[in-house]
């Protein structure tokens, strides 16, 4: 790995492990996901050390600063080391009262699923009589 002074965003966002891989880094430049200072970049911007990321994915929302720039992807623990996490807010929400109108419900609740009944017959105890 080697540390440069600049490289384009969408390669920094899959070696910082934000993403899995330059690809969907791109997409997600593309969707509107990720904020560079502010502003809505292209994938082809250059990032600097000291630029301030917004990143949203699926599981949550993170506000970063870049600390390192390194064009490899690496271990888990130097791709931490590449960036300072800001804020952190998690997008897991809980189910809400009109959930139940259509059809949401609790894992475990409600009629046992294909695997369920088949450990329930596992456990179907049928004594022997003589």
């Amino acid at each position: 790995m080697t540390e440069n002074t600049k490289l384009r965003l969408d390669k920094w966002l899959a070696c910082a492990r934000l993403y899995k891989t330059r690809g969907v880094a791109l997409e997600a430049i593309k969707g509107g996901k990720v904020e560079l200072n502010g502003s809505k970049p292209k994938s082809s911007k250059t990032l600097q050390v000291g630029d301030s990321l917004k990143v949203t994915q699926a599981h949550r929302r993170v506000t970063i600063k870049v600390m390192q720039i390194l064009d490899k992807r690496g271990n888990a623990e130097s791709a931490q080391q590449m960036y300072e996490l800001i804020e952190e807010i998690l997008n897991q929400r809980k189910p809400t009262a009109d959930m139940a109108l259509v059809g949401y419900r609790e894992k475990g609740a409600g009629r046992p699923t294909k695997r369920d009944r088949r450990k329930i017959e596992q456990l179907d105890f049928h004594p022997i009589t003589s």
